[in-house]
């Protein structure tokens, strides 16, 4: 199956892929990672990744990092950079000239017209949205996928409600808009990658994994193990650079973090 993933760096650029576990604790941290079964282990501690081959995927800023400025404020940041694509979440601050208003599906018409200008001229594309909540209800998830459709969104980030995905597989085949199921930590139920591939197996390709890395090492989940799991379902990635796994004492990599953030204007927490 032939996708566009876009992968949604939450905070940091990705200056090293997954870190190499050298004090004591990590050592030990180490030893408590899930393994998911024998045969994906294997492949993974049997793939050769020097000759891996990596094609060119477009690169997407998460506007959380940003969540200290107003949507707007973010726009002109990602045009500095440079950056074409974006992912919103629900509830930044729109802008300094909409007082009280937030980004989200409450947004009228009119307020929308004016942030497609705004996006025009910063030369960015909001390519997906989330993490949001679409309810359990068909009317809930229409107020989301219609918002999602008149912005232009091709994903919908989400952890749904629901355990049973009929309905939202309706409104994924209706619009024709992808849903990227994300993975915060327990007691979050999408903790587990096996979870999140238990509910997408044998339900519409546009119904996937929003594989965040970080997330999967807070939970002592190998994200390479996870990867591989989930590889012909993953749509959209949130990738961190971690100090080890576990949380805490392994932390978001505030060097890197600091760096980043001077960079780019935004905020380490």
């Amino acid at each position: 199956m032939k996708k566009k993933l876009v992968l949604a760096f939450a905070g940091i650029l990705l200056l090293a892929v997954f870190p190499i576990q050298t004090t004591p604790a990590q050592q030990a941290a180490a030893l408590q990672i899930r393994h998911f079964s024998p045969e994906i282990q294997n492949q993974v501690e049997n793939t050769n990744y020097k000759d891996v081959r990596i094609k060119k995927f477009p690169i997407a800023v998460q506007c959380w990092s940003y969540r200290r400025f107003s949507f707007l404020e973010t726009l002109a940041k990602l045009k500095e950079l440079g950056v074409e694509y974006a992912q919103a979440y629900p509830g930044q601050a729109l802008g300094a000239e909409f007082p009280n208003v937030k980004f989200d599906d409450n947004l009228t018409d009119e307020q929308l017209a004016k942030i497609q200008d705004k996006l025009k001229e910063a030369g960015v594309s909001i390519v997906a949205y989330g993490v949001c909540d679409i309810g359990t209800t068909e009317e809930s998830m229409r107020k989301v996928f219609n918002f999602a459709r008149k912005m232009g969104f091709r994903t919908i980030v989400t952890e749904p409600a629901d355990d049973d995905f009929t309905l939202l597989e309706k409104m994924v085949k209706e619009y024709n808009i992808q849903i990227a199921i994300h993975n915060h930590p327990e007691p979050n139920k999408y903790a587990k990658p096996e979870t999140v591939y238990d509910r997408v197996k044998g339900r519409d390709e546009r119904i996937g994994s929003c594989a965040d890395t970080g997330h999967w090492m807070r939970g002592m989940n190998n994200p390479l193990e996870a990867l591989r799991l989930l590889e012909d379902r993953i749509i959209d990635t949130h990738l961190k650079d971690r100090t080890g796994y576990g949380s805490p004492p392994a932390t978001d990599s505030r060097p890197t973090m600091a760096l980043l953030a001077h960079m780019m204007g935004g905020s380490v927490r």
